[in-house]
């Protein structure tokens, strides 16, 4: 159901400029799909947008994009007569991040303006009806599969009856524990970032065009450095609750916040904006760095930790409670989680591949049951570096997939593919109760979907 869940992705997440190809293309109805029209400019528009943005576009794309269209026509008609209804909250929020990102990018918003030959509010409602248009069709294609589901006779059975060779193979995977701490930081270094934080927050308050030169010069942040510090329009529920309960409070784009600490370091703020429950921001983050000398404690003492594990004078999971600082796996005894792919449901079983480069590089020769040595890796969360022990807590090799193993997997491979036959078989009906009408141009296109050009 995946193929059939993401088709419309080309058409709906393409930010374009609709308007400034349609001034350039001589409008015509190529299709009709029930009461509704499918122009010329709209796919022209999409195509050139997709070109220029270097998407790779598999078939004919003046044959895939018309289709797309209108089969999410198909299930828009059927939204409507179900009355499904969209969190329109959610849709300001996806619709306005889009635009105020594409808004940087460009560099201000007369230039959007200038590139896409309209006004802002007026994209801003387009890409709103996009994003609308995208969770109507989810709904209803949800809508319509939700009561799809494979008993264990028929995982049994669809199973049974394919070769070993047509069984899909399921990597090797391992189930780890994870204890993590800081290195120690030494205060004289803390108030060496504090210091240089109070320096810039002179400079700036002197000067308030000069923040996001520091930011690009000296931010620990490096993503939001390099658009001078500015994080861009955003909610509460984004941010740390120790940086959201500063950032929130300012007004005044002339006066620096006061030096907050949070999980990722120390940081300074520069109001720059606020739009109704959401603000846009500029930050500098500085990270106190532990000495050489500094990560050899911390990895000294978490070696100690791990000879005490050895020896069982303390378990693993007693040692994660007492010591570790890392809060995701801390009160789950350090064992690490993640949502599978395929079931979509909460799991402790990895493939390499999507383990922290680090610990997969340790996990890979260790043995069941074996706890490793102290090792540094940086934590992708907050971007700091931290000292980490493992121990593994199982190993499943490659191997080919079975029901007595593999049941939850496959069942779910299965369920997915029985739905993506019901929407296909919807589809196929919608198009014989629909009345459609293509342009003979486009007739000897090779569709996804046949059905829609009527005998």
């Amino acid at each position: 159901m995946r193929r059939v869940f993401l088709i419309f992705t080309a058409v709906l997440f393409l930010l374009n400029g609709f308007s400034q190809n349609k001034n350039n293309v001589i409008d015509e109805v190529i299709w009709i799909v029930g009461d509704e029209a499918i122009l010329k400019s709209d796919v022209e528009a999409i195509v050139q947008d997709a070109a220029m943005r270097r998407i790779p576009i598999e078939g004919d794309p003046y044959c895939l994009f018309p289709e797309q269209i209108a089969v999410e026509k198909l299930f828009l008609h059927q939204a409507a007569i179900d009355s499904i209804e969209v969190n329109e909250s959610v849709v300001i929020e996806m619709a306005d991040r889009d635009i105020d990102a594409y808004v940087a990018n460009v560099g201000s918003v007369a230039k959007a303006e200038e590139y896409l030959h309209k006004p802002i509010a007026q994209l801003k409602e387009e890409m709103r009806e996009r994003y609308r248009n995208q969770s109507m069709v989810q709904q209803m294609q949800q809508e319509l599969v939700k009561n799809i589901e494979a008993t264990p006779a028929e995982v049994r059975r669809h199973y049974g009856n394919i070769s070993a060779d047509s069984l899909p193979t399921i990597p090797a995977q391992v189930e780890l524990q994870v204890l993590s701490l800081k290195p120690p930081i030494p205060l004289s270094e803390i108030n060496r970032v504090k210091e240089r934080l109070r320096e810039f927050t002179e400079r700036a308050n002197k000067n308030p065009s000069d923040f996001s030169l520091l930011a690009r010069l000296y931010s620990d942040d490096k993503g939001s450095a390099v658009q001078g510090g500015e994080l861009g329009f955003a909610g509460r529920g984004v941010y740390d609750p120790d940086f959201a309960a500063v950032a929130f409070n300012m007004q005044n784009p002339n006066k620096i916040s006061r030096i907050v600490e949070t999980q990722f370091g120390f940081h300074i703020i520069q109001f720059i904006e606020r739009r109704g429950d959401r603000i846009n921001v500029r930050h500098i983050l500085l990270r106190p760095k532990a000495s050489d000398e500094d990560k050899q404690k911390g990895v000294n003492t978490l070696d100690s930790i791990a000879d005490q594990i050895r020896k069982e004078k303390v378990t693993f999971e007693q040692a994660v409670m007492r010591f570790s600082q890392d809060k995701n796996t801390r009160m789950n005894a350090g064992l690490m989680m993640r949502t599978d792919p395929y079931t979509r449901s909460i799991t402790s079983k990895f493939e390499y591949q999507d383990l922290p480069a680090e610990i997969a590089k340790v996990a890979y020769d260790m043995n069941v049951g074996e706890v490793s040595k102290a090792f540094t890796m940086i934590d992708k969360a907050t971007g700091n570096e931290v000292i980490t022990i493992i121990k593994i807590k199982s190993k499943t090799p490659t191997h080919k997939a079975n029901v007595r193993d593999d049941y939850q997997i496959l069942k779910s491979m299965l369920e997915e593919k029985k739905r993506a036959e019901f929407l296909k078989n919807w589809i196929a009906k919608k198009q014989k109760e629909t009345y459609i009408s293509i342009d003979p141009a486009y007739v000897n296109c090779e569709f996804e979907y046949p059905g829609w050009v009527k005998e």
